[in-house]
């Protein structure tokens, strides 16, 4: 009298299919709120400052570009403005002479640029020179002068 099941116990010989479908309605309205979230937060989040340029204007004389004046420094010490030599008590009045201005020469750009083997010291000499007779337009190069 048995009767074989072809199953699970219990199911009268009937095969469970799985049902491998998924409901995708509640991804999609987590999805939907957080994009209206990130829309009503994205504008708070941008700052905005106000600023006032000022208009753009050429230059009054372009064609007289000034060409700066290069101070350079060798590892024996020796201070050269462009090619002539210097020292640091008259570097000042040499690199005025040197850019050769009506006007107050302080305001002129003056590079600086030393060999590798100058040490620190005779470096800060040369730029606290600078600095101490109003020269605040220095521009330090890096490049090789040997």
């Amino acid at each position: 009298m048995g009767s074989k099941l072809s199953g699970p116990a219990g199911q009268g010989g009937k095969t469970i299919e799985q049902n491998a479908d998924i409901n995708v309605t509640p991804f999609v309205d987590i999805m939907l709120v957080l994009l209206i979230i990130f829309m009503v937060a994205a504008p708070m989040a941008t700052v905005s400052i106000r600023l006032d340029l000022p208009p753009a204007t050429p230059p009054a004389n372009p064609e007289e570009v000034k060409e700066p004046v290069y101070i350079t420094i060798q590892d024996t010490g020796s201070i050269f403005l462009a090619d002539r030599q210097t020292t640091i008590e008259t570097l000042a009045t040499d690199v005025c002479t040197a850019l050769a201005v009506p006007t107050d020469c302080r305001q002129e750009r003056v590079f600086v640029r030393a060999q590798p083997d100058v040490t620190y010291d005779q470096f800060m000499e040369v730029m606290n020179t600078l600095q101490e007779n109003g020269f605040f337009k220095v521009g330090l190069l890096n490049e090789d002068i040997t």
